[in-house]
């Protein structure tokens, strides 16, 4: 199921901006497209020398097309993965990113804002001062050209900065073509993606300026990548009929959470009885029909293909929504038990289950479980929440005002942290490791 979250937005390029940071966006967790992602991902940063257990990818709750890096994150918007039709764009998008990391544009980027601060910064003193020793003389043409002096720096910092970006840019998409040749891929989705950003800005085109932007134009990426592209022997190669049913399954998940009902049968009505088409018709039937009548649904599906832990764990959502507890524990705990215990984000699920079907036996199962999601994924704000839960029905209070305490601090509301921390100190005793890492949230302060 598609878990909305609201994290902290970073910038269209390869490191944050202060505007954005400070503007707040939802991400999305779910366990199978996520999944999908790292499978794209795997191969591309194992011949890039990127470690994939540093780097984490992220799903932002965005329509548009357009994905980013920041720190070691590669963040990937919803709709770029609706409007990819293969597999294959989606992994030159990440070939792309991973050209960033791998290029270390993020700690050359912050230098290159740095000199272009120091710059603007000398150019803007000497202007002020030229521009005030002129008026102190007399002298209004001097005076003048001070204040030019002190605009002209800052414009000509800006443009260097600028100017380096695009450059990042276009280093990224040649090593972009370059991880998708050595791992075998074809390049043809990273120029499909450059052929639809220069469609969907060919009315203002001629309105930009190209001193002033972060990126090349469209058409100057597909000048320098078509050529050694199409020289692959991979370019006409194609996504696997496994890989793409995957992709168009996630297409049919995004489309029916995100975009609404009628979205799934406008997009697949050239296929109405593709996997995806009907996974996306349960889905829709679920979320804005009758959830037991989303039951059958998936449990064709199921039928088809049984050791699929995704149908399983969509299943487990739909009973959860018909109100039936159990009967989503045990769609649940099928699925963890398909992914090994491997994705956290479904265990998470069953540990919300077990809570609702209640008893003490299902109380004590869901704190391990969700202790276990924990470790897996520390910053997971929905376990915290459910743990709390199961303990404050156990009684267990201090646990469950701890939990509540990360719950908010991992959501960043710091101040309701430090209250619940503040709360669940004084229960247990002094240096015990609950007290100790609930003085731990009570203290901490975010950097400045």
């Amino acid at each position: 199921m598609l878990h909305c979250l609201l994290v902290v937005a970073f910038a269209l390029s390869a490191v944050a901006t202060a505007a954005a940071q400070s503007t707040r966006v939802p991400i999305v967790r779910d366990a199978e497209i996520e999944a999908l992602l790292a499978d794209y991902a795997e191969p591309i940063m194992r011949v890039a020398g990127v470690k994939r257990n540093r780097t984490e990818i992220v799903l932002v709750n965005q329509r548009s097309f357009n994905a980013f890096v920041s720190g070691r994150k590669i963040f990937i918007n919803v709709g770029a993965i609706v409007q990819a039709e293969t597999p294959n764009e989606i992994i030159g998008v990440i070939a792309h990113e991973v050209g960033h990391l791998a290029g270390g544009h993020q700690d050359r980027l912050r230098q290159q804002i740095d000199r272009a601060q120091t710059i603007a910064a000398v150019t803007t003193v000497l202007g002020v001062g030229a521009a005030i020793a002129g008026g102190v003389s007399g002298n209004r043409q001097a005076a003048q050209a001070g204040g030019g002096i002190a605009a002209g720096g800052v414009e000509a910092a800006q443009r260097g900065l600028m100017s380096y970006r695009r450059s990042e840019e276009l280093a990224a998409d040649r090593a972009a073509v370059d991880y998708l040749n050595r791992t075998g891929q074809s390049a043809k989705g990273l120029l499909t993606t450059f052929v639809r950003f220069q469609r969907d800005i060919s009315l203002i085109a001629d309105r930009i300026n190209p001193y002033k932007i972060s990126h090349p134009l469209p058409r100057e990426r597909l000048s320098a990548l078509e050529t050694i592209a199409r020289q692959s022997p991979h370019f006409d190669k194609t996504d696997s009929a496994a890989l793409q049913r995957r992709h168009d399954r996630a297409r049919a998940k995004i489309l029916a959470y995100v975009f609404g009902p009628g979205a799934v049968d406008d997009a697949f009505r050239d296929a109405p009885n593709s996997q995806a088409a009907r996974y996306g018709k349960a889905i829709s039937t679920f979320l804005y029909g009758s959830p037991r009548d989303a039951v059958p649904m998936i449990d064709r599906l199921i039928a088809e293909s049984p050791s699929d832990p995704y149908l399983h764990e969509m299943k487990g959502e739909v009973l959860l929504r018909a109100q039936d507890a159990q009967g989503a524990v045990n769609a649940f705990s099928r699925a963890v038990q398909l992914t090994n215990g491997n994705a956290p984000t479904i265990q998470v699920a069953l540990g919300h289950a077990l809570v609702l079907a209640g008893g003490e036996a299902n109380l004590r199962r869901a704190i391990g479980e969700l202790e276990v999601a924990i470790t897996l994924d520390t910053a997971n704000t929905r376990a915290y929440q459910h743990l709390a839960m199961a303990y404050g029905r156990l009684g267990a209070d201090g646990e469950a005002e701890l939990a509540t305490a990360e719950a908010n601090f991992h959501a960043g509301r710091y101040d309701e942290a430090r209250r619940f921390a503040a709360r669940a100190k004084r229960r247990f005793e002094r240096g015990a490791p609950q007290w100790l890492r609930a003085d731990d949230i009570q203290r901490f302060r975010v950097p400045r």
